[in-house]
């Protein structure tokens, strides 16, 4: 019952992007002849027409991921072959915490390489073809290097002191695996600017002129006070651009593309920045954390109910009780019932987005900076400026641009 379960799940998450994709793609159509008006009046008809190809090609592609993460979950679950790759790490060191910390990883690093082929030639194809790429090859394997070593040197100490903490613990071993995982989330919110990104990117700190100058009166208005405005070479992997900041208190850093620098003017930078300390000030970093740790809390309660019942690992041909695997089945499972859920999850960050756009409104003095560094944005980065409802639900973080036009231009 449990595999036809699985079988069903599979199916049915695989039948609904399909369905999705498909949706999508004949909305783009639709629209490809005569633009709507909102459509036309941010973007010109070639600079649309070539962002409805983009947006084609990559739900072709994304089909075709979709299709191949489903046979591969689908084989790897039904043929048997996780347990046998199991038995080799438990002969070598019966029930060691470490043992099963480097299964895990071992078969992570097996179920991710049929998606290297799909990464590719995403970066070197589609995006190669319209124009987006600026990564080369040896950019891209040392990448996948770099991401691997940081795997090796994180990853397996803290599974390892998660499975070790059965033995330590006890029965609420889940209690404080969750500590551990939360706490350990908080500490790389504050480690990963200043140790990982710099592995992969340099950062650089804003040119003192007049740019440097209206960000920090920025700052300073908005009582939002950062340690450092800097800027990232975001383009020497791609022609997208981008904003964010890192950190807490004192140690926040305000992080720019430099891609997002030369498509902006001064104004529209100004309102990005507003936009990204509208999250901050209105309190949506917090939010998500506590989500997130209550979404923790519950698969790790799931996770312990799981591993004390005996059917759940025999089902998959795994030995009862043994953690390591049930860690692996509820990697591998729980994103078939997650995705149902990622419209919720959406709609809550979408909320979020309006909040931040009208703080900054506010923050420069009217709509037009904000909707003008949206539109070119949009233009830049060829988004789809009209996707299916369904699609965008399961797929947007954002709200549409012309959904954000009409938030910003309503009467306040």
């Amino acid at each position: 019952m449990v595999l036809t379960l699985v079988a069903v799940l599979i199916s049915v998450r695989l039948a609904a992007q399909l369905l999705l994709n498909a949706l999508n793609a004949s909305a783009v159509r639709a629209h490809a002849a005569e633009p709507p008006p909102a459509a036309a009046a941010i973007m010109d008809p070639e600079t649309y027409a070539k962002a409805g190809r983009y947006t084609l090609a990559k739900l072709r592609l994304g089909s075709i991921e979709e299709i191949c993460e489903a046979v591969v979950l689908a084989a790897v679950i039904f043929s048997g072959v996780l347990p046998r790759l199991y038995a080799p790490f438990q002969s070598w060191a019966p029930g060691r915490a470490w043992a099963g910390a480097l299964y895990l990883l071992a078969m992570g690093a097996l179920l991710g390489a049929p998606s290297l082929p799909f990464d590719w030639w995403g970066q070197f194809r589609l995006e190669q073809r319209f124009g987006f790429n600026q990564s080369t090859f040896r950019l891209w394997v040392t990448d996948k290097l770099k991401g691997l070593f940081l795997t090796l040197v994180i990853g397996w100490p803290l599974l390892w002191a998660l499975l070790g903490l059965v033995r330590w613990t006890g029965a609420l071993w889940w209690l404080w695996g969750f500590a551990l995982v939360f706490g350990f989330q908080l500490l790389m919110i504050v480690l990963y600017p200043k140790l990982i990104l710099p592995l992969f990117n340099k950062l650089t700190p804003l040119a003192a002129g007049d740019l440097q100058a209206r960000l920090l009166a920025l700052a300073d208005r908005t009582g939002f006070r950062a340690r450092a405005i800097q800027v990232m070479d975001g383009s020497k992997r791609s022609a997208h651009s981008n904003a964010f900041f890192t950190g807490f208190g004192r140690l926040r850093r305000i992080v720019l593309y430099d891609t997002l620098v030369d498509q902006l003017g001064q104004p529209e930078l100004e309102a990005v920045l507003a936009h990204e300390i509208g999250h901050y000030k209105r309190g949506h970093i917090p939010k998500m954390l506590a989500l997130s740790a209550a979404l923790q809390f519950g698969g790790f309660a799931l996770l312990a109910w799981l591993g004390s019942s005996p059917w759940f690992n025999a089902a998959f041909g795994f030995p009862p009780g043994a953690l390591a695997p049930t860690f692996l089945l509820f990697g591998l499972l729980s994103g078939l019932l997650a995705f149902w859920f990622t419209p919720l999850v959406n709609l809550l960050s979408r909320r979020h987005e309006y909040e931040a756009d009208a703080f900054a409104r506010d923050a420069v003095g009217g709509a037009a900076p904000v909707v003008a560094a949206l539109r070119k944005l949009a233009q830049k980065n060829l988004s789809n400026l009209t996707p299916h409802p369904l699609y965008s639900g399961f797929h947007y973080s954002h709200p549409t641009l012309a959904e954000r036009e009409q938030a910003l231009t309503r009467a306040v």
